[in-house]
């Protein structure tokens, strides 16, 4: 994979890093590494959302979120990554300009840990994903709209500074219930007690 910032900076951005005092920050080149951390593996592979960016053939920029079950991203390879598309509101706006143009941006959070992962990536819509991809991405036999699978070219963790923590409902009921169940039980232990 290519390095993340030298793909996406330009002479406009290092004149305004210039001219802000940041441009010492960002001047040395790192290569990319050639597949996915493990740590990126399983970020990437346990969200069940994320923005993705694309751009129209008159250069205007769509974002979009894509949300599913936890994982429903799934890792196709060392640096290969794929989806489902489920019907939504059919107007393919970010899928037309898949077709146009893949390269895509994606931003995948993870609020509860206020960790994001960013990548850049050359995306395939497949209208009629073979069978083959098909079972790789749609194990739950969903109704699909065609798939997409992306070859990443370069990924970035992001600052976590103004992430606001989220936990949501689903991750937390199990404790919730516990705690409960638990509280019902001291209650009713509580009230025997009293009752002497």
């Amino acid at each position: 994979m290519k390095d993340f910032l030298h793909l996406t900076q330009t002479n406009a951005n290092f004149e305004l890093q210039q001219q802000r005092g940041s441009r010492g920050l960002y001047g040395t080149k790192v290569d990319g590494a050639e597949q996915f951390s493990e740590h990126e593996i399983q970020h990437i592979s346990s969200r069940n959302s994320f923005y993705m960016a694309t751009v129209n053939e008159d250069g205007w920029p769509y974002v979009q979120h894509r949300g599913g079950e936890d994982g429903f991203v799934k890792i196709l390879g060392p640096t290969r990554i794929g989806w489902v598309e489920r019907t939504g509101n059919r107007q393919y706006l970010g899928t037309g300009n898949i077709t146009a143009n893949g390269r895509v941006s994606m931003i995948l959070v993870d609020y509860a840990q206020r960790t994001r992962l960013k990548l850049l990536g050359a995306a395939t819509y497949h209208g009629d994903p073979d069978e083959a991809l098909t079972a790789a991405l749609n194990p739950h036999g969903h109704r699909i709209d065609g798939a997409i699978t992306l070859e990443v070219v370069a990924t970035t963790w992001n600052c976590p500074k103004y992430i606001t923590p989220r936990i949501e409902v689903e991750h937390v009921s199990g404790v919730l219930d516990e705690l409960q169940q638990r509280v019902a039980e001291l209650e009713a232990e509580n009230a025997q007690l009293v009752a002497g």
